[in-house]
């Protein structure tokens, strides 16, 4: 199956299209600078190529999973109630100094072009990594030619210091639209945060079935934003470790266990209504059908856990390690009955297990949307494997949601002596894109 058809038969009406007015009424096409960027530095790693629409032809007709694809533009940005995709590579941007409001808008603006074309199937560029003039760079780098999509996602995301840099400086006019909600993260007991692998002006979340469709995404985002924004940090991921629909099957984190049996899934309405999207009543009228993600990349102590007894593992999570049912009895989703009392004269479910800690009716209803993954970034100095979980969240007002729930696990959890937060980032989500603009564009109006 092919990907990713080079565009070489319009790029007149794309050219015509960019040349119209400002940035919110360019249509489709890049700006020169994006332009300039696709043909400059190249920047991280990926893949992407030919062939999209004929993919997309073909995929309707092979039917492979491989070749799903998922809107760019509605409502909701793609790629947080999407069912949730194996592969990930998540990249935080700072902007580069000198950037200013006009050139802000005109990135996100070119990214949104982007974006919309790679979620498709199509190249980045409107000519593709194997045609166009060739006296210039290609305008895709072409790693993924011959790939169907894999349900590519991109999510855009804007840190705090885009509002308001570290020195205080408002550098984009933007700092009076700050949400209420995009709160500075605390520091929470036991956080080793190391600042390199935290915070950024911007985020992608780039999720695929197929890794290299995921990396493609980021590098050539990246190779855009050339002399606009750079990678601040990176991380990829792998076995995704939470399901957003009932149609997937709960998968299993590096301890060994089922991850998100009692995820918010996309079915609950009502429940990612409330818990998930932000609405005007909010605060933010520009962030309404938009969410908040925190990313925290947690190091999972492996050594240490591969050494500890199977009844201990259970107790530190509050459930059984094969079928994920809580202690208490049941199957995977039976409700957990905290006050259930063991032989001992105890609760079947430790007060201070991962399970009780985590659940709503301890955090005054409070849910989170997950879209969490496995990582394994080699071995450190001491030879020990450098892995665990780069945890996503989404939600409505993470002053509610995840800074409460994650101060009583930091307090209180027994998987606390496993695992070391290295890694973190706060980021407002906007509302998806309408054809013609982009994303983003209700926080300039």
């Amino acid at each position: 199956m092919t990907q990713h058809q080079p565009d070489a038969e319009r790029p007149e009406a794309e050219e015509a299209a960019g040349r119209s007015g400002a940035p919110a009424e360019r249509g489709r096409g890049l700006s020169r600078r994006g332009v300039l960027g696709l043909a400059g530095a190249t920047v991280g790693a990926g893949l992407v190529g030919f062939g999209a629409g004929m993919a997309v032809d073909r995929a309707v007709a092979g039917g492979s999973p491989d070749s799903a694809t998922y809107p760019f533009y509605g409502t909701h940005q793609a790629g947080i109630t999407t069912p949730a995709q194996d592969r990930l590579h998540f990249a935080a941007f700072d902007a580069a100094p000198g950037l200013d409001r006009d050139g802000l808008i005109e990135l996100l603006h070119d990214w949104t072009v982007a974006a919309a074309r790679m979620t498709q199937g199509r190249p980045a560029g409107k000519y593709g990594p194997a045609s166009g003039p060739s006296d210039a760079p290609p305008d895709d780098t072409g790693e993924a030619l011959d790939l169907p999509p894999g349900g590519l996602t991109l999510t855009f995301g804007f840190g705090p210091t885009l509002f308001r840099a570290a020195d205080g400086t408002d550098r984009f006019g933007i700092a009076s639209r700050r949400p209420e909600a995009l709160v500075d993260l605390p520091r929470f007991a036991g956080d080793a945060l190391v600042p390199a692998i935290s915070g950024g002006d911007l985020c992608v979340q780039a999720c695929s079935d197929d890794p290299q469709v995921a990396v493609h995404a980021i590098r050539n985002l990246s190779r855009i934003a050339f002399g606009r924004a750079s990678i601040r940090w990176s991380q990829l991921g792998f076995g995704r470790t939470s399901s957003t629909s009932r149609s997937q099957t709960t998968p299993r984190n590096l301890f060994g266990f089922k991850d998100g049996t009692a995820n918010i899934k996309s079915e609950d309405q009502s429940v990612v209504e409330d818990q998930v999207w932000a609405s005007a009543g909010d605060g933010a009228g520009w962030m309404a059908g938009g969410s908040y993600l925190v990313a925290r990349k947690i190091r999972m102590v492996i050594e240490t856990w591969d050494r500890q007894q199977l009844g201990e593992q259970e107790r530190i999570i509050g459930r059984d390690k094969g079928e994920g049912a809580p202690l208490s009895g049941g199957t995977e989703f039976t409700e957990p009955n905290f006050l259930a009392v063991a032989k001992d004269g105890g609760t079947k479910i430790d007060p201070d297990s991962h399970v009780r800690l985590a659940h709503p009716s301890v955090n005054g209803g409070a849910q989170l949307l997950r879209r969490g993954y496995n990582f394994v970034d080699g071995n450190d100095e001491l030879g020990r494997l450098n892995a665990g979980l780069f945890f996503i969240a989404f939600q409505r007002d993470p002053r509610t949601q995840f800074i409460p729930i994650q101060r009583r696990l930091a307090t209180n959890d027994l998987m606390n002596e496993y695992v070391r937060h290295v890694g973190s980032g706060v980021f407002a989500v906007p509302p998806g894109a309408t054809e013609g603009s982009y994303v983003g564009a209700g926080l300039f109006a």
